[in-house]
């Protein structure tokens, strides 16, 4: 829990206390120095920066910065020309220069809560748009409509700051102004867009955030394969609202992690494949009249296929890529078996095949299945619940210790046949079987290997 806004005598004093402030206040600089942005907004509110930022009036006091920490900085190559990094553990210390005077450096800044500026020498607060004013209020604000023309992206990074500053709320004039310049997003780059996204996926409130996005229009602009599920509700009018569910689903990944245990990088994975998994259910609608009953068959294949497309187009890495579809190709197996009593065998099938992403298509299957509850129990979720907790801990235990191989590729070149992908399938189909208990022993391995490849 974030504690209320410090005073300004309090958020002074642990400025000063701060090491980096420090290390850096007895240098006699040349030019103004202003500490400024996201160090004072977490110090304000009681949290230890990690990341400090730095405005400089005189270009030439970078030389004492690198000097001071006794590190060169680096060019950063998406900010303007004067900004530079020194990374230090577990400091990151951002600086820029600025052109005629810092408050009008801080009126092109993003939020109100980071346009605050510290004056080292004095310690003076410059807060010309009541950015302290507005920490106490737990109020996350643009300065003007402007910042968003000029950097877009911004309208993320203002969601993102909703979703990761508990108690803040986005004011109503500065969601009107996502509304209106939402469609300026398409402008920004997809690595850019993604960043910030993976954020608000690993923050407590992603749901929270991805609704403003969806009420403001900007997650149609992003995502607007999304506008097909919205169409395919208002049209047919099914009592389970598909996009409904998709979003609501993300508003379980902290609590169900509970289960699974996922690490930062494995939630934000588990929260794509949550938006991505239904795509495909507009295209394979089918309502069988006779026993009044609606399908989508098959929708897994075409939301991979839609995904895809997505996920290039904003630049994720060919790991991720792999690791979202995979999950979405299987995020009905888990409630599929829980449907009847799963056997030992299919669950050792299940875990196998998935290897280390059974605890994402855990949580996925968690988070999906009480989207469409709104998270209310009932026979099924606790049977799918208990389930779930049986299969993690079979997964574990498994990956602590699993089976020896019975036979590996070394062995069936050995016996004469090549080297390439069928004989790498015919192992994985060995493998499960041996977990499964269908083959035992080494020369039921062979036998099998040999009437698979036998047409080889």
């Amino acid at each position: 829990m974030q504690k209320k806004c410090e005073s300004l005598e309090k958020v002074r004093e642990l400025i000063e206390k701060e090491e980096v402030i420090r290390k850096i206040n007895p240098i006699n600089f040349s030019g103004k120095v202003y500490l400024v942005g996201g160090a004072i907004r977490d110090i304000a509110l009681g949290k230890k920066p990690k990341d400090f930022d730095f405005a400089l009036s005189s270009p030439s006091d970078l030389i004492l910065f690198e000097e001071a920490f006794k590190k060169r900085a680096f060019t950063l190559g998406k900010k303007p020309q004067h900004a530079h990094r020194i990374t230090l553990d577990p400091y990151t210390i951002d600086i820029t220069t600025f052109e005629g005077t810092i408050e009008e450096d801080l009126k092109r800044r993003d939020l109100t809560i980071n346009a605050i500026a510290y004056e080292l020498s004095t310690g003076r607060f410059i807060d010309i748009l009541e950015g302290l004013k507005d920490l106490s209020s737990r109020i996350i604000r643009f300065p003007e409509e402007g910042v968003i023309v000029s950097d877009p992206l911004r309208m993320l990074k203002a969601l993102r700051h909703f979703s990761t500053l508990e108690g803040f709320s986005l004011n109503k004039e500065s969601k009107d102004a996502i509304r209106k310049y939402s469609p300026y997003i398409r402008g920004i780059a997809g690595e850019r867009i993604k960043y910030e996204m993976d954020l608000i996926l690993a923050s407590n409130r992603p749901y929270e955030a991805i609704k403003v996005a969806e009420d403001t229009g900007v997650l149609y602009e992003i995502f607007p394969e999304l506008l097909e599920l919205k169409k395919f509700d208002e049209k047919y009018g099914l009592d389970l609202k598909t996009l409904d569910h998709t979003l609501l689903s993300l508003k379980y990944l902290k609590k169900w992690n509970s289960v699974s245990h996922l690490k930062e990088k494995g939630v934000i994975e588990v929260g794509y494949a949550l938006i991505f998994h239904d795509l495909g259910k507009p295209r394979t609608f089918f309502f069988d009249k006779e026993k009044g009953v609606v399908h989508f068959f098959g929708h897994e294949k075409i939301s991979m296929e839609i995904s895809e497309k997505i996920m290039e187009r904003l630049r994720f890495s060919h790991n991720q890529k792999r690791v979202i579809l995979e999950l979405i190709r299987h995020h009905m197996w888990i409630f599929l078996l829980s449907k009847d009593t799963p056997t030992l065998r299919a669950t050792k099938r299940l875990i196998l095949k998935m290897g280390d992403l059974t605890p994402s298509l855990i949580l996925l299957t968690l988070c999906d299945m009480f989207g469409t509850t709104q998270g209310k129990r009932n026979e099924t979720t606790d049977r799918v619940l208990e389930y779930s907790k049986e299969l993690i801990k079979m997964y574990r235990d498994f990956m602590i210790e699993p089976p020896p191989k019975i036979i590996d590729g070394y062995d069936l070149i050995s016996l004469g046949y090549e080297e390439g992908p069928f004989l790498g399938q015919v192992l994985r189909e060995i493998r499960e079987k041996q977990v499964t208990g269908e083959i035992t022993d080494r020369e039921q391995a062979i036998e099998y290997a040999r009437e698979r490849l036998r047409f080889q």
